[in-house]
């Protein structure tokens, strides 16, 4: 995967939220090869699960249709309150959705993404 510069700083960790096992372990592995750390959760509430538990995600990357007991709308704005130093980035296969409903500073990318878009996208927000 040229053309993507790799963190340098310690190992990030990015927490993957998708409901598609295949989806899911494709960002895996995109993650995994520009050198983070990636973790899976099918839905919010075992993102959550993952949140409480851990302090060094640096960045939620959702699907914002996931199923549960918040979507991946609502799991980005809860994110934003309880951890606002989280980045988020969201995706979603829904045409016509509008930017203007994400939180602050959360980055949204239209389904089917590039591995290439995720990547640079990813390293552009952990990249200080």
């Amino acid at each position: 995967m040229s053309g993507v510069l790799n963190v340098k700083n310690d190992q990030r960790v990015v927490l993957v939220v998708e409901e598609s096992r295949l989806i899911r372990l494709n960002a895996f592995e995109i993650i995994e090869r520009i050198r983070l750390e990636a973790l899976r959760a099918e839905n919010a509430d075992e993102a959550l699960i993952i949140l409480e538990a851990r302090e060094d995600i640096d960045l939620l990357f959702v699907d914002l249709e996931i199923p549960g007991s918040m979507d991946g709308l609502n799991l980005c704005y809860y994110v934003r309150i309880l951890w606002p130093c989280i980045l988020l980035i969201a995706a979603s296969g829904v045409p016509y959705f509008e930017q203007r409903t994400l939180p602050s500073g959360c980055k949204f990318v239209a389904k089917p993404y590039s591995e290439m878009k995720i990547a640079k996208a990813m390293t552009r927000l952990l990249v200080v």
